[in-house]
């Protein structure tokens, strides 16, 4: 770990952590309190996946809809209107909708092969806004003068990682430049995320293995274009949070610190998120 004490951290000049970990946990709640304090970047790598590497494919989707209707379609073979997705770090929705769900296209559905190459497209910007990270800390110092760094991954970061290789691009990157730092949701806050997808589900990533599974398991003979695509994403969600919750704490384990959500809920400034992360450090001592 690039911090090695809770002095390391406290008395660094430039203090760099990843939080990572389940949807809804506070991951960018804490990032956005190191932001509005002065002096911290705030790294959003859903928002970099969004705009510099899905940003065409989420135009092109839009403008795929639009070209259905003949008064925008004519609008758009002459260029007379622009056409084009206002993602913001509050609202990913643009993201989400491009990634869709399998099933009943009068639903609101993919065909199955259009979603898993979607999922391709997402799986790759993902690694490649994660291997960003350490040119955005110099880009954050030499353009703005932040030497202080806070990088916010989404939920699907264990999906494009291997915990358990020593060799994997993505941490091994990571760790060399910020202190990744797991937001540890309880079985509470597991049940509550699971409860509020199913009222409202919503587009995810998968990896191409699981989604596999999860998609023959659920669909088994049924012809995909019966299948409910809200019914699928509600069956399959719970099943990716259990999935998830190994892989979060192996990265703990290998590459990182943890930090109880139930803890971190009560951060009310940076300094309490800075003082959190310096005791996380020295549980992690304490342990080894």
């Amino acid at each position: 770990m690039i911090y090695e004490t809770p002095q390391d951290w406290t008395d660094a000049p430039a203090k760099r952590v990843t939080f990572f970990g389940m949807s809804g946990l506070g991951k960018t709640r804490l990032a956005q309190m190191l932001r509005d304090a002065g002096g911290w970047f705030h790294y959003s790598v859903d928002y970099r996946i969004g705009t510099a590497y899905m940003g065409e494919h989420i135009a092109d989707n839009l403008k795929k809809q639009a070209m259905q209707v003949p008064f925008l379609a004519d609008l758009l073979r002459t260029d007379s209107i622009y056409i084009g997705s206002n993602i913001t770090f509050d609202n990913l929705a643009p993201l989400s909708t491009f990634l869709g769900k399998p099933g009943d296209p009068a639903r609101g559905g993919l065909p199955f092969a259009e979603y898993a190459r979607r999922q391709a497209l997402h799986r790759r910007a993902e690694v490649n806004a994660l291997l960003d990270t350490p040119a955005f800390i110099d880009r954050a110092r030499d353009i703005y003068g932040y030497a202080n760094f806070a990088c916010d991954t989404g939920g699907s970061i264990c999906e494009v990682v291997d915990p358990n290789d020593p060799g994997d691009e993505v941490l091994t990157t990571l760790s060399r430049c910020t202190l990744p730092v797991w937001i540890e949701g309880d079985e509470n806050h597991t049940e509550t995320i699971k409860a509020r997808f199913a009222k409202a589900p919503k587009p995810m990533y998968y990896r191409p293995e699981f989604l596999a599974t999860l998609w023959r398991d659920y669909a088994g003979d049924e012809p995909e274009e019966t299948v409910d695509p809200d019914a699928f994403a509600r069956h399959s969600y719970a099943a990716v949070i259990d999935a998830r919750q190994p892989r979060y704490a192996a990265m703990a384990a290998n590459w990182g610190v943890t930090l109880r959500a139930e803890d971190a809920a009560t951060a009310r400034d940076a300094s309490d998120v800075t003082a959190m992360v310096a005791e996380a450090i020295g549980k992690l001592r304490r342990r080894t």
